[in-house]
């Protein structure tokens, strides 16, 4: 049985005899934690990290003299022995690779997920060590263990970008962010299956924006986020997409800051571009398009509260990206003919792009509009438009409207 125990080795001597790979793994870490690291070998690897001192030539109990650890990381037995024996003289901890039997103190399989460290020692056999670090590594990132972090009192907002829909594309940062929540203030978008998923001391809060429909108040919405936070919680604001694209997460951010209240902002993948993605569209190609622009369609052209230059956008060449447009699609359609761009400028609107109903509805710039109603697209949907279009493969699911019904 051993006794565990975590070093502070900031600037500390450290003596690592040898120069293969087993001395640029320990001084690798060791740099890393701040150690004053010297290098005894004849030869070394010229992947030792810049930091370390080397001193090409062989290992003498000498070189011992006012270290503060010793690591020996030779091949030779006989020099890993004496590198002990020296140590053990002068009252210094050894760690030998080639022998735990024979080693005072054991270099553990480490890892490190924010701030928590994984070391893991298994009676000495460093293959079975690794395996069993890498295994909760990737638990500790997967979030399958569900280590809540002490509370300090002070309450903060996490606003992460929950992606199209798939609870597959949400980030990492994301899924341990909602692992992490005292509550989570979702929209109807995203991936909102996976709240249903949460522990059951987790508070949810649908704050979702149903379009034409009723709607939380962006205000209090800012206010919920406030609140929640000042009486210490750990607020996760769940949005679909990404939080700053045609979004309103860069109001909660102000908010939250003109509060005082703490924001970290995790990105999200963006149905912008994940939505052409899955339907096989190339939103640039080379000899096709070099840009793309994104635009919303929530207001129609003409309104005053549209600040979108549709008749620009149709006299341009490059590939449009549309969210929000399926209830103005004729007249946004309109718009870009009377710019210039061809009614035969091939279309396909993205509907609910990367869930199970996910479908493709294709159509031209000319009949885009009615071939929308005819398949009663309806929102969530992102619309592609340009000649890229062409170039769309679907692999799964199939073209559920790629022939639209008549009538």
């Amino acid at each position: 049985m051993r006794y565990p125990l975590f070093l502070d080795v900031r600037r500390r001597r450290v003596v690592v005899v040898g120069g293969g790979a087993v001395a640029v793994r320990r001084c690798r870490t060791l740099v890393d934690a701040g150690a004053d690291v010297v290098v005894i070998a004849p030869e070394v690897s010229t992947e030792l990290p810049a930091a370390v001192t080397v001193v090409r030539r062989e290992f003498a109990p000498v070189d011992l003299d006012g270290a503060w650890l010793a690591l020996a990381c030779t091949d030779d037995a006989g020099v890993n022995a004496a590198v002990a024996a020296a140590a053990e003289l002068r009252g210094i901890w050894t760690s030998r690779a080639d022998d735990a039997t024979q080693s005072p103190a054991w270099i553990p399989a480490g890892g490190a997920v924010d701030d928590v460290q994984v070391a893991v020692t298994a009676g000495g056999d460093p293959g079975r060590a690794r395996a069993l670090r890498d295994d909760a590594v990737r638990a500790l990132q997967s979030g399958e263990w569900r280590a809540r972090r002490t509370r300090s009192g002070q309450g903060r907002v996490i606003l992460v970008g929950g992606g199209p829909g798939d609870p597959g594309l949400l980030t990492l940062r994301g899924y341990r962010a909602l692992l992490d929540a005292d509550v989570v203030v979702a929209d109807r978008l995203g991936p909102t299956e996976l709240v249903g998923t949460l522990p059951a001391d987790v508070e949810v809060v649908d704050v979702g924006k149903n379009p034409r429909g009723v709607a939380a108040a962006q205000d209090d919405i800012n206010q919920l986020l406030v609140d929640r936070a000042r009486a210490g919680q750990v607020v996760v604001r769940l949005k679909g997409g990404d939080p700053f694209v045609l979004g309103r997460g860069a109001e909660e951010v102000a908010a939250c800051a003109a509060a005082g209240i703490t924001v970290d902002v995790v990105p999200g993948v963006s149905s912008v571009t994940a939505a052409a993605t899955l339907a096989g569209v190339p939103l640039t190609r080379r000899g096709t398009a070099q840009e793309f622009t994104v635009a919303s369609g929530h207001v129609p052209p003409g309104d005053p509260r549209s600040t979108v230059d549709w008749e620009a956008l149709g006299a341009g060449r490059g590939t449009l990206v549309l969210l929000m447009a399926v209830a103005h699609l004729g007249a946004i359609a309109g718009a870009l003919r009377a710019g210039g761009r061809d009614p035969a400028t091939p279309v396909v609107i993205i509907e609910n792009a990367s869930l199970p109903n996910q479908r493709f509805v294709r159509g031209t710039l000319g009949d885009i509009a009615d071939v929308a109603t005819r398949a009663a697209v309806e929102p969530p949907a992102v619309v592609v438009i340009g000649e890229v279009v062409d170039d769309l493969v679907v692999t799964s699911p199939p073209d559920a409207a790629a022939e639209p019904p008549s009538g």
